[in-house]
């Protein structure tokens, strides 16, 4: 069965990052393999999440529930699809310079097969997701200073 887990410091805030990773909408512009999402069933308390991964010839549809505690952690489980089991968690704690993203997952596919081919990559893969989610949290939350304004030439006016 595999897992993985890991905690990285990242310069955000956990409301920043709490909302990057519950926004499963935008996950196909950035996460690898992720070529399709749908999210229903909205509640207070979380909502149902349906994705398509796809890799080369491999293409596998399923359905999550995701449980919310905002801006605190983010739970996922196995609703329907090809796991036995699947779960996942992000937990967001405010650190100094940022927020410690807590991030695991453990899953079994019911195909044998499946838990073989996917096994084999299984770690990097989910450490390019991080990372993807990572480098997008940079894209949306590092400000970069805007230039200071100078003037080049002045024109008396008439």
């Amino acid at each position: 069965m595999p897992r993985h887990a890991e905690r990285r410091l990242l310069p955000h805030t956990p409301e920043q990052l709490f909302d990057l990773v519950a926004d499963v909408e935008r996950y196909p512009e950035f996460l690898p393999w992720c070529v399709a999402t749908r999210v229903s069933g909205q509640r207070a308390d979380g909502f149902m999440a349906e994705m398509v991964i796809g890799f080369k010839m491999f293409r596998e549809r399923y359905v999550s529930r995701v449980d919310v505690d905002k801006p605190h952690r983010i739970d996922v489980s196995h609703f329907r699809g090809p796991f036995k089991h699947l779960r996942n968690h992000w937990i967001f704690e405010p650190a100094e310079g940022g927020c410690i993203i807590d991030f695991s997952v453990d899953f079994e596919f019911h195909s044998r097969l499946m838990e073989r081919l996917i096994g084999s990559v299984f770690h990097e893969a989910v450490r390019r997701m991080v990372s993807a989610f990572e480098k997008r949290a940079a894209q949306l939350y590092t400000r970069v200073p805007a230039p200071e304004s100078r003037t080049v030439q002045s024109v008396p006016g008439d």
